[in-house]
């Protein structure tokens, strides 16, 4: 398990350095030989394990089917639609040896998986019957990055890439909308992280894509962090790969796709969503361990002790409580205690001699370091009730951070003043030009993030034109 030696740099000082430091303190990732690449250690690769059980499950509930497709790409695939390819073509990596020998055509390492599938869905899809088909891969991607941050943005990540194709536009923009709230509601019920759901600007949309829409979450040093997308691709893939079926009239259509996923960049908007300067918070849903027992003893009283944490645990393990035991005897308690502060474990359970004589141990909780004296015979239902109550309460502690660092702005002097000094999302009205978008990033380095669903009724003006616009939009900086 992580082996904490130093303190972490604090989040006020340099929140990217306390980031680096949490990843790397408690023992989440490591950087490898590749630059750009990342090793995700046993603990890390927990939490991203959980985050898979739990969306597999949520895309088995909507009818999806998981399949694999190759990592390796025939290089005229990428070309075959134009905005795709020139969407990702600085990204791209390209292998041009095998076996000894130069290929005659270069393959692609997948960036995005949309072209090879297509061209698998040619020889699927030839009637109505076959619709809709609802495919999602996990998988491996890689993207030649240029500047890369641990799990936020690395040159190989790990995924989940949803790809559907339909007989109708409705229903295909009806999966786009499903699926963004499948990530809604695993950001916010699980990941216990407060989004924005909304759609993209053209300029931000996927390449390739109709329309792309996100959730935006914010993190504590207010920058955004877009932790899930979900894109209408229309008929362009269809298009370009000539997938077509027969209708119920016998006539001959192209299907339309969707696609969508979220990455391992997940694993880093939880860090950031609810860290603080001692490590790690994390959610009881997602955390690989809801609660880490410490015995405290010695050689005479080891007995008595594990005794009764023996007993505890196996009544933790029937509720369905995921628990672990540190008894570890190089390490001091207090050690042990700052160690699975670093870790994020949501409650620690400590228990000595005395608290066997007093039928009692102490229950540390680990987001608000409030300190409970609980009863033996009700610890479980004790620890039951903090699951649902920790979960509830650093959702709330996110939804309370974003709304004070939400700012509504009216003018463009407000705006730079607001961005500048605040920083956090910027609600302003915006007339849809991107010329307009470009400048506004050029000078405060701030993107629209979204373009919310929730949109007031009433519009407003936009804050660099002075037009009349009926589109307000966030602003932030971003990941």
């Amino acid at each position: 398990m992580p082996v904490v030696s130093k303190g972490v740099t604090k989040q006020s000082e340099d929140f990217s350095k306390w980031y680096t430091d949490v990843v790397k303190q408690a023992k989440l990732a490591d950087y490898g030989p590749v630059k750009g690449t990342m090793v995700i250690r046993p603990y890390g690769y927990a939490i991203w394990e959980n985050f898979q059980s739990i969306l597999n499950q949520m895309f088995k509930d909507t009818g999806h089917v998981n399949a694999y497709f190759p990592l390796f790409i025939p290089e005229h695939f990428m070309h075959k639609e134009a905005e795709h390819i020139e969407g990702f073509a600085p990204e791209v990596a390209v292998v041009t040896h095998g076996g000894g020998k130069k290929l005659e055509e270069p393959l692609v390492i997948r960036p995005t998986s949309e072209t090879i599938i297509w061209h698998m869905y040619k020889k699927w899809i030839s009637s109505y019957r076959d619709l809709p088909l609802l495919i999602n891969q996990w998988a491996n991607v890689v993207r030649w990055e240029m500047r890369t941050r641990l799990f936020l943005r690395t040159t190989e990540f790990l995924w989940q890439e949803g790809h559907t194709a339909h007989a109708t536009e409705d229903e295909a923009q009806e999966e786009t909308l499903k699926m963004l709230e499948v990530y809604r509601s695993f950001a916010e019920d699980y990941m216990a992280m407060p989004v924005i759901m909304g759609k993209k600007s053209e300029s931000e949309k996927f390449a390739g894509a109709v329309s792309t829409y996100s959730i935006e979450a914010m993190m504590r040093d207010t920058k955004a962090l877009q932790s899930g997308t979900s894109h209408n691709l229309g008929q362009k893939f269809a298009k370009a790969f000539e997938v077509t079926f027969q209708n119920k009239d016998n006539k001959e259509e192209l299907v339309y796709a969707t696609s969508w996923g979220v990455s391992t960049r997940l694993v880093g908007g939880l860090i950031m969503a609810h860290g603080d300067d001692k490590g790690l918070i994390l959610p009881p849903k997602v955390a690989p361990y809801q609660v880490v027992i410490i015995p405290i003893f010695r050689n005479d009283t080891r007995d008595l002790v594990m005794d009764k944490v023996n007993a505890l645990v196996s009544d933790m393990r029937k509720a369905d409580i995921r628990v672990h035991i540190d008894d570890d005897e190089k390490s001091s308690p207090g050690f042990k205690f700052n160690e699975w502060e670093m870790c994020g474990v949501p409650m620690r359970v400590e228990i000595g001699p005395k608290d066997v004589e007093k039928d009692q141990v102490v229950v540390v909780i680990r987001h608000s370091g409030a300190k409970h004296f609980i009863k033996m015979g009700d610890l479980v239902n004790f620890l039951s009730e903090q699951v649902v109550t920790v979960q509830d309460e650093l959702f709330q502690r996110a939804l309370d951070f974003r709304e004070a660092n939400t700012h509504t702005v009216d003018s463009w002097d407000e705006f730079k003043e607001t961005m500048e000094v605040k920083g956090g999302f910027i609600k302003a009205f915006w007339n849809g030009s991107a010329e307009v978008e470009e400048k506004i990033k050029e000078e405060t380095k701030a993107t629209i993030r979204c373009i919310p669903f929730d949109q007031s009724s009433a519009g407003g003006k936009c804050i660099y034109t002075g037009e009349e616009s009926q589109q307000q939009v966030i602003f932030a900086k971003a990941y």
